[in-house]
């Protein structure tokens, strides 16, 4: 397993790019799906990395808690090929059995992971309702997936969104396993 850290390609201020993706609903999705939503996160994410794992209760969190307002995304760019665990089929199980209710896409092509710079999983990006990136990082401040996270970053952030405030610290790294890239 190879830990990486979330590295800046797009910067705070710019527009989400766009994707056309099948999700586990067997139905095409992009940026215009979620033009009624005041906010979208997207997550870089798989269903074997035991940080992503780690992460799904507080995903799940968020769409509960603002699943109204802001779109939640989860997109699994790794090679399912190379890494069975990670097939669209797999996506749907792992989704079931996790109760998740956010759109959950499959990156085939792994064009979109490279065009928002995802690295890890999860990697997060957090955009405002022109879509312009206001937060890329993590969900909390567990870092590893054994740590309790004591600070819930990603749900104070959209909080500070929501409410019109600033957010202060624009790129906090998430951490996690490096996402399987095709040879």
């Amino acid at each position: 397993m190879v830990v990486m850290e979330s590295q800046v390609v797009l910067k705070k201020g710019d527009s989400a790019p766009d994707f056309e993706l099948l999700g586990i609903d067997d139905k095409k999705h992009s940026l215009a799906s979620y033009k009624n939503y005041e906010a979208l996160l997207v997550i870089f994410m798989c269903n074997h990395c035991p940080y992503v794992k780690a992460k799904v209760d507080a995903i799940n969190e968020i769409q509960n808690k603002f699943g109204d307002k802001v779109a939640v995304v989860g997109i699994n760019s790794n090679d399912s090929i190379a890494y069975p665990d990670d097939s669209f089929d797999n996506m749907k199980k792992f989704a079931a059995e996790k109760g998740i209710k956010f759109s959950y896409l499959v990156d085939d092509t792994q064009q979109v992971a490279k065009r928002y710079g995802a690295v890890c999983t999860p990697d997060p990006f957090l955009f405002d309702k022109n879509r312009k990136l206001v937060f890329h990082g993590r969900i909390d401040n567990a870092m590893k997936p054994e740590d309790k996270a004591t600070e819930k970053t990603m749900i104070l952030n959209i909080e500070k969104l929501l409410a019109g405030n600033q957010i202060a610290k624009d790129f906090d790294p998430s951490i996690g396993c490096s996402i399987k890239w095709k040879n």
